[in-house]
């Protein structure tokens, strides 16, 4: 009404408020028929706020299970089935649409699940290997270095992922037709963060000893190196155990339980290369590919020394 009483039109009005027209010739014509009474609030008698603290933390909770847990035999959640299963729960029952509405305060959002396999260590072994390996990271002994290790593969067939587009467009990557495999196998610093990585055109055993010997060029003051690493074969072949033998205790090797990728935290450095580099990309043959996935590395340590340098000032 303010707009409207110093001389913006009613269009005018409603882009400057964010709203529909017809809200303000609705609201205009209240205040004409009853003045000041008639821009209360109509909504005010129709009852206690059905989306309160306590149903948003419940439809947090539901969101977060499974629909089978519910009595559902879908696989998937709906915002009808979400609008039963809360009625069931606590009585309150709400529109689709405002189920909507609900899932957006709580930050829901419907995404790809990530495939997993069941580990076949007891959970027992399991909880008491993770937390040894926790503990070495927390307490770990002065002189001594623990990295993450992982291998990562480089197609140069690119990775097809999600983007942006306009209506009516899909766009197209151009893909070689005959694919070639780079492979990385890769360490992260868990204290300052930073990257050391081998490449070979196999992934091998060998790939796997020549990212120990870089390890130990890397730091050749550490008394030990601990390397947390899955259980793939080249980590465990006869050839791998002669070469840490070698070593003399100065590496050791400290496996994680079977399928628990999200122990390993060099998998979400692999992760953004993808995102980055691999996934749509244009790169025309496999040396182009690999120069980029080179800059992102060493783009991810400038970083952290930067960061590093920033801390210490």
């Amino acid at each position: 009404m303010v707009n409207l009483l110093h001389g913006r039109s009613p269009s005018q009005t409603a882009e400057v408020l964010s709203l529909s027209p017809s809200t303000v010739y609705r609201v205009a014509a209240r205040f004409r028929q009853w003045g000041e009474a008639g821009l209360l609030d109509g909504r005010e008698d129709n009852g206690d706020r059905k989306l309160d603290e306590r149903y948003l933390a419940m439809l947090y909770r539901v969101v977060k299970s499974r629909p089978g847990l519910h009595g559902w035999r879908r696989p998937t959640w709906t915002r009808e089935m979400l609008v039963e299963t809360l009625r069931r729960l606590i009585g309150v029952r709400i529109h689709v649409a405002t189920m909507s509405r609900a899932l957006a305060m709580i930050h829901a959002r419907r995404g790809r699940p990530r495939p997993t396999v069941r580990c076949a260590w007891s959970k027992s072994a399991r909880e008491r290997r993770i937390r040894m390996i926790r503990g070495l990271r927390r307490h770990l002994p002065w002189g001594h270095v623990l990295v993450y290790e992982d291998e990562v593969d480089i197609h140069l067939n690119p990775k097809i992922g999600p983007d942006w587009m306009v209506r009516g467009q899909q766009k197209k990557v151009l893909t070689p037709g005959q694919n070639v495999k780079r492979y990385l196998a890769g360490a992260l610093d868990a204290v300052t963060g930073r990257l050391i990585w081998v490449e070979e055109e196999r992934k091998c055993s060998f790939l796997f000893i020549q990212l120990l010997k870089r390890l130990r060029a890397v730091y050749p003051h550490a008394q030990v190196i601990h390397v947390v690493l899955d259980n793939y074969r080249i980590h465990s072949s006869r050839i791998t155990q002669q070469a840490v033998a070698g070593f003399e205790g100065r590496i050791i090797l400290h496996f994680l339980p079977p399928y628990c990728p999200e122990e390993n935290k060099i998998e979400r450095q692999w992760e953004d290369l993808h995102a980055d580099v691999t996934r749509n990309h244009g790169c025309p043959n496999i040396s182009a590919l690999m120069h980029e996935v080179r800059q992102f590395l060493r783009r991810h340590n400038r970083k952290i020394r930067r960061s590093h340098r920033r801390n210490a000032a």
